[in-house]
This record gives structure tokens, C-alpha cells and sequence, in this order.
């Protein structure tokens, strides 16, 4: 046995059948092997701290010469001298979770009310469903195949700036949901859940490190578009043409329900009779964004939740038809209505926007109007059991407005 050089290497002929190895003089546990098939790889042999005997591949002959091959064995075996186990690091490696893994991970432990959120409760549905369809649309289809360990905030950066281009766009063709468009508000909010669930990972150990940590999030403007008296006539007007066309009339009722409550999407399209107290004029919401809330409505809103049909089997005042949930096509609805109004940039989130800036024209304070869009701490919470006459007259005073400009007709 001699020191391992190219012409050696070159003139070791493969073996009829199972692997032939060639040993280094110089480097112990260095050496080369062939197969049959005529291919070489350099090899290391070692023992562990345990005593266990091993043996891994350093690379093909021809990707790396026997001097890259032999300054490889000797780093492995200085890691090796000082507690390393190349075999098992590498065996982890192979092990190491996924992207997707832990997404799919996080999802399975939230929905069992295993992780809490930011106080210490678990995560709310709410949460998750916006959660699961960033991870679905976007995460998953930019790294969700990159093993953890090997993603960089860079990387995280670059899926940022590839989410908010519209990479990972897509269209719904011809089934249910909606269309992914991206932007720059999806991709801020991508990098938020990824940060989040990557840090429950790392506290429950199934990650060493969170790779979203110090990603500087996109910033959004602060949206201010609202609709103008006249913009309110012609949605109004979009929406008896709507019904006249025979448009979903419990979907037309949804959405001008939150045009006279001011209700987060979610908090209308799933509102639930149950909550409903008529005495007070109020919704007793269980839990919402900013917790269990009182939520003051006006008459406007009330009657137009009385007008609902009283469905048995359903408990939402807006159920589905399709199934045994609650409507859930709302934002398509608002897009259709839109485009009768030829009105452009309209979400719900503008309808709330518009609540407020309607309560604001007819003199209402800030602290009200917080109170009125049960914004956190300021509004009216379960700790408050009484609800006074000025919300309740601002209430009716602004759905009543918001009737009015819409057209008499809508309620």
C-alpha cells in the first residue's frame, strides 16, 4: 500500500462484482473505491468516540482529484477527533425537516390547541384559516421543498420581494375560491406567519434556529379610501340591479349588513343568531380579532338581520346554499357589484372605512367610533355591561346615513 495518486487511481480496474477499495499509505481510513460499473468515489474510513466504525463518501473521482479528496478526509477527520460523527450529521441532514413540513406541523399543532398565541391562549380559527392559505399559496409553492436548515434570511427576503411581484400568483380556473394575486401586503403578512411559526418551532425544538428573524417586512400605506356619497348612490344602485339579475340575495344582505356595521368580513359572514341580543341592540361576539366583544349595531342593521330567513337547521344568519356552513362569496359579490358600479379599489375593508368616516361627518369622536368598530381595548368589551345611549344612537345614526346614501331600497 502506497500514497494515493492520480495514476493509481486511474489504473484500478473495477471488480467482477461488489466494490474494490484502494487505501492511502500517508492518510488513515483514506481511500478510493470502485464498482463494477466502473465508478470511483473517494471514501473515508473512522471510528467514533463510541468506537463504532464508519464509513462515508467524500465524492465521485473526477468531481474531485485525489488532493481535494484527501484535504476533505483530513477536515473530516479533525471534526471527528474532536466528537463529530459525519454519518449521523449527515443522516440528520437527510432528516431535517422540510419547509412544508413545519408549516403542515404548526397547522396540525394549532388546530389542536396545543401552541398558543400571543396571550397565551390558542390560536384562533380566524388566524389559522388566514395562516393555511399563505402557507398554501404562497409559501409552500416559493420554499416549501428547501429544508430548513439550509434557508437564509435572504432567501426569506427573496420570497418576500418574489410574493409582492406576483411570482406566486395564480388563478382559481374554474373551481371555488379565488384568485392568488400577491402584492406587497400578502408578502408582508407571508413573512409574518413564517417568522411566527418558525419561532413556535424553535421553542418546541423541531427547528435550531429561526431563519425570518431580522427580515424587514415591506411596509403598507396606511389605507384611507372610502366610498363618497356619490360612489355609496352607485353601489347601492349595483346592488338592486344585482338582485333584480337574480344575484344571491343572502350575499346582497351580507354585504350591505357590514356597509351599516362597519363588521370585519369574518365577523359578518359568520355572524351567528346566537349572538344576536335585540334588547340592547348589539352583537354578544364570543371571540373576535381584538377578543370576546359587545358590538353595537343600529336599527338599519337590525332590521336587516330580522328580515333573514329563519332557517332551523342553520345557525348563521347567513348560511351557505351549497352547504352546511355560512356565505363565504362575499368579496367576489363586492367585485361583481363593483364592476356594475364601474367602481375600482373597493374591498370590505373600504366598507369599514367608510363606516367610520361616515360617523366622523356626522360629528362622532374617535373614542366612539373605535368603540363602534370594536378597535381592541377601546371598544365595548365582555367586561362592559352596559351599553350607553350615545353608541347606541351613533349607531343608529350612522347605519341610517349609510342606508340612506346607499338608497332606500337596500334595507
Amino acid at each position: 500500500m502506497s500514497k494515493l495518486t492520480k495514476t493509481k487511481v486511474d489504473a484500478l480496474t473495477p471488480p467482477a462484482k461488489g466494490q474494490k477499495y484502494l487505501w492511502d499509505a500517508e492518510l488513515r481510513g483514506f481511500g478510493v473505491r470502485t464498482l463494477p460499473s466502473g465508478l470511483k468515489a473517494f471514501v473515508l474510513q473512522y471510528r467514533n468516540l463510541d468506537g463504532q466504525s464508519r464509513r462515508i463518501v467524500l465524492g465521485r473521482y473526477g468531481v474531485l482529484t485525489v488532493e481535494q479528496a484527501r484535504s476533505e478526509a483530513r477536515i473530516r477527520l479533525g471534526e471527528i477527533a474532536k466528537g463529530g460523527d459525519p454519518v449521523v450529521e449527515r443522516s440528520n441532514a437527510r432528516a431535517a425537516p422540510t419547509v412544508s413540513e413545519i408549516c403542515d406541523w404548526y397547522l396540525q399543532e394549532a388546530e389542536s390547541g396545543r401552541l398558543l398565541g400571543s396571550r397565551r391562549r390558542p390560536i384562533k380559527s380566524s388566524t389559522l384559516r388566514m395562516d393555511r392559505s399563505r402557507i398554501e399559496r404562497h409559501i409552500k409553492p416559493l420554499i416549501g421543498n428547501k429544508k430548513v436548515r439550509s434557508i437564509t434570511a435572504p432567501a426569506i427576503a427573496e420570497m418576500q420581494a418574489d410574493i409582492a411581484s406576483g411570482k406566486s400568483a395564480s388563478s382559481k380556473g374554474q373551481g371555488k375560491g379565488r384568485d392568488t394575486i400577491g402584492g406587497a401586503g400578502a408578502a408582508s403578512r407571508s413573512i409574518s406567519t413564517l417568522h411566527s411559526i418558525f419561532e413556535h418551532a424553535v421553542r418546541l425544538g423541531k427547528v435550531d434556529a429561526n431563519p425570518a428573524r431580522g427580515v424587514r417586512r415591506i411596509g403598507s400605506k396606511q389605507r384611507t379610501r372610502r366610498l363618497s356619497v356619490t360612489e355609496l348612490a352607485a353601489f347601492g344602485n349595483a346592488i338592486t340591479t344585482a338582485a333584480d339579475q337574480g344575484d344571491n340575495p343572502t350575499g346582497l344582505a351580507a354585504v350591505v349588513f357590514i356597509l351599516t356595521t362597519g363588521f370585519r368580513l369574518m365577523e359578518a359572514q359568520a355572524l351567528q343568531k346566537q349572538w344576536l341580543d335585540r334588547d340592547r341592540g348589539c352583537i354578544v361576539f364570543p371571540d373576535t380579532k381584538s377578543d370576546g366583544q359587545i358590538r353595537v349595531i343600529g336599527k338599519s342593521a337590525l332590521r336587516l338581520l330580522a328580515k333573514q330567513p329563519d332557517l332551523v337547521a342553520s345557525p348563521y344568519f347567513f348560511p351557505s346554499d351549497r352547504t352546511k356552513s355560512h356565505y363565504k362569496q362575499v368579496p367576489d359579490l363586492v367585485a361583481r357589484l363593483c364592476h356594475i358600479a364601474r367602481l375600482e379599489g373597493v374591498t370590505t375593508h373600504v366598507f369599514r372605512h367608510t363606516y367610520a368616516s361616515v360617523a366622523a361627518d356626522l360629528g362622532y369622536s374617535e373614542l366612539t367610533i373605535a368603540a363602534l368598530l370594536g378597535h381592541g381595548k377601546r371598544g365595548v368589551t365582555q367586561g362592559y355591561i352596559h351599553v350607553d345611549d350615545l353608541l347606541q344612537s351613533a349607531a343608529d345614526a350612522t347605519s341610517e346615513k349609510i342606508r340612506q346614501l346607499l338608497s332606500p331600497h337596500t334595507t
